[in-house]
């Protein structure tokens, strides 16, 4: 396994995640809706909104993970995307070395496949990701990017409604 490198602006992306002022907060209908239309549209069991802290990921949404609040950022998928600033995808975690042997992957949930989409904020700092999760390889198409990006722009959306409703 291979640990996710920090992004190079790391101070920056935490100080825009704590500005929001949404870690540890309690589940939203308008968060989980989005991670659950999300599993159904890509027929998989987990799909989640993901805010990649210090050393965890938190889970502002979990669909399929619903006794899983957070992971450690070491062991996750997530930290690697942000890490990248791009969408990662990856269509079978035992054939990867980032994840062969990560917990998630030779442990529950069995994580075989993951793709994740960024929650980039306005003035470009990666706060977190929508992902979706299989316990199968699967392969994920442009078409099917363009559907999860579309859903991460919802839930970026939705982080600034929230993030005004607090000022």
């Amino acid at each position: 396994m291979i640990k996710p490198p920090l992004p190079h602006n790391e101070a920056k992306r935490l100080k825009a995640l704590r500005d929001l002022v949404i870690l540890d907060t309690p589940p939203e209908a308008r968060f989980d809706r989005i991670s659950a239309f999300a599993a159904k549209e890509f027929n998989v069991p987990i799909a989640l909104v993901s805010l990649v802290d210090h050393d965890r990921q938190w889970f502002k949404s979990s669909f399929g993970l619903e006794d899983v609040q957070e992971t450690p950022r070491d062991i996750s998928f997530c930290g690697h995307a942000v890490a990248m600033a791009k969408t990662l995808i990856v269509p079978d975690a035992l054939a990867d070395p980032r994840f062969a042997d990560n917990p998630m992957v030779v442990g529950q949930p069995y994580v075989r496949f993951y793709a994740g989409a960024l929650l980039r904020l306005p003035y470009g700092q990666v706060v977190g990701t929508l992902c979706i999760m299989d316990r199968r390889p699967r392969d994920f198409d442009k078409l099917d990017e363009a559907i999860l990006n579309g859903l991460r722009d919802l839930v970026v959306e939705e982080l600034f409604r929230r993030e005004e409703a607090v000022s």
